[in-house]
């Protein structure tokens, strides 16, 4: 198989993994990463606090923490997969590693998010509102953006994500010789 049939079929591999995880509403995200926020959340809090868990409401002190889809960011890790999966010229191991560094890191900063934010609510502070929609509006980007900046740095990574996929296929088409 020539050079150019495989990077036509790792590009078509790699974008319909995209669309296959997208169209359930990013499902698989929530399936895995919902039961490891509330759980790990959980662990934290109970280390300070007397809780109770029931399926996503975590109660501390009898005050109710509610855990929705929002709070897991299940749209945060599809983007980190979207910049992961849409840079060509990357072996298999190293994107799995990738993968895997971004979406632990994500996981980590969200728990953590998620915990700082609880004890805000718990405690009745006047900042929790501020602080819950500066996570919510600003840092939440920060953390995604950041994540992928380090990755690029960490692994190395020269290719722009969509812009050099699309840049071999223009090279390869026919639009090349019309424009």
């Amino acid at each position: 198989m020539d050079k150019t049939l495989k990077q036509f079929i790792d590009i078509s591999i790699r974008y319909l993994i995209l669309i296959l995880i997208a169209l359930p509403n990013l499902y698989i995200f929530y399936l895995v990463f919902t039961p490891l926020t509330i759980y790990s959340v959980y662990f934290l809090l109970n280390l300070f606090f007397d809780c109770t868990i029931t399926s996503n409401v975590i109660t501390v002190s009898g005050v109710p923490i509610e855990i929705i889809k929002a709070c897991v960011a299940g749209s945060a890790y599809y983007l980190l997969l979207i910049f992961n999966l849409s840079i060509p010229k990357t072996k298999f191991k190293k994107r799995i590693k990738m993968i895997f560094i971004s979406f632990a890191s994500l996981l980590l900063l969200n728990i953590l998010r998620i915990f700082f934010l609880s004890i805000l609510f718990i405690s009745d502070s006047l900042w929790f509102d501020f602080t819950h929609k500066l996570f919510w509006y600003l840092l939440s980007i920060v953390f995604v953006v950041g994540i992928w900046f380090a990755e690029v740095k960490a692994f190395k990574i020269k290719e722009i994500p969509f812009y050099s996929d699309i840049l071999f296929l223009y090279k390869k088409s026919s639009l090349k010789r019309i424009l």
